[in-house]
């Protein structure tokens, strides 16, 4: 099958089965998320969602956790994975954010990366959620889910590299959606260490099933 048959039948399924699709964050806000995406870094979303109420209920806005005290913020956090950098990140996170964008988030990837704990895969959750740009976040399950898929090549290792990669070969319109789609995949599906390919429904499509049937086969 061809790498461009692949992308078309896999992004026809998501389409039909899946056209509504959000990411699991819990927020009501641009600020609320990305405080929510720099605290979801090496740390489940179910997790996050436990903890932001109460960021929230505590500091609601740039302005009120830009002068929060570090213990009081890593208190709240400390289940959280990294609380020492995290706590650190959202209140030098906030200060930048009223010093130099009127405590707006940006719209741009070279804005984003100048806020403390934003990197390039939590600016582009930004730019795809909140601004709806066709920018592809790549975290472990889009990493890993795209090349068992057969979407990118084997031999990229780097994010950024598949990131260019599945940019190249999905529509515009649908990259947001995309976005999540194989990370949800990943993370209720395609598991990292026992994937779940006997109720997977992407199976006629995947390289990483196919595969495994041929090394069947041989044995």
């Amino acid at each position: 099958m061809l790498r461009a048959e692949r992308y078309k039948a896999i992004l026809a399924y998501f389409q039909n089965e899946h056209p509504i699709v959000e990411t699991e964050l819990a927020y009501t806000n641009p600020f609320e998320l990305i405080v929510a995406v720099v605290l979801s870094a090496q740390c489940t979303d179910k997790r996050v969602n436990m903890v932001t109420p109460h960021i929230f209920q505590v500091y609601p806005d740039a302005l009120a956790l830009s002068k929060a005290h570090f213990d009081d913020v890593f208190a709240i956090i400390r289940s959280i994975s990294y609380p020492n950098n995290k706590a650190k990140h959202l209140i030098g996170l906030a200060q930048k954010l009223i010093n130099d964008y009127n405590s707006e988030i940006p719209a741009t990837m070279e804005e984003l990366i100048t806020l403390p704990g934003v990197g390039r895969k939590t600016a582009n959750v930004i730019l795809s959620v909140i601004y709806n740009q066709p920018a592809m976040a790549v975290d472990t399950h889009v990493f890993r889910v795209s090349k068992r898929l057969g979407l990118v090549n084997q031999n990229l290792t780097t994010p950024l590299a598949v990131e260019k990669s599945l940019i190249q070969h999905i529509p515009k319109d649908l990259v947001p959606r995309a976005h999540h789609w194989l990370i949800l995949h990943g993370r209720y599906v395609c598991l990292a260490r026992t994937p779940k390919c006997s109720i997977c429904t992407l199976t006629a499509w995947c390289k990483y099933f196919e595969k495994g049937l041929k090394n069947k086969d041989l044995s």
